[in-house]
């Protein structure tokens, strides 16, 4: 009881805010890397041909400046994303891209078991002991 009226509420919103900031984040760098691996490739195609261009100019550095500028604008993106998500009140469970957070999947059924005919009376089964199946 002391513990919800020492914390104010804004500091409990915060930490909302903050779950689904994370939450956010590592969902879109998990669909960049898995759905836009082709994306990803034609960058490494991209950036290799922007630091090979850049040799003559900058010869130690090239391919560390090409890599940083092209590392730090892809996690800016992703960064600004889950921020601006975050910012509307989106959350990660509400979205139909990431069904996997939701915790309960549509057109799931239930596992059902077959029982042998001798234990068909436990608890544990319940099937019916129709003679026409045997």
């Amino acid at each position: 009881m002391t513990l919800t009226q020492s914390l104010p509420l804004s500091s409990l919103s915060l930490m909302g805010l903050l779950q689904r900031f994370v939450i956010l984040t590592f969902s879109l760098t998990v669909c960049w890397l898995v759905v836009g691996f082709p994306v990803v490739a034609l960058l490494v195609i991209g950036t290799s041909l922007v630091a090979i261009s850049l040799q003559a100019v900058l010869p130690i550095s090239s391919i560390v400046v090409v890599a940083g500028i092209v590392l730090a604008v892809n996690v800016a993106a992703i960064i600004m994303g889950a921020a601006l998500l975050t910012a509307w009140g989106i959350y990660p469970d509400q979205m139909s891209v990431f069904w996997w957070l939701k915790s309960k999947v549509p057109g799931t059924s239930q596992a059902t078991f077959a029982c042998c005919p001798l234990t068909c009376e436990t608890l544990f089964c319940s099937i019916s002991t129709d003679s026409t199946l045997a």
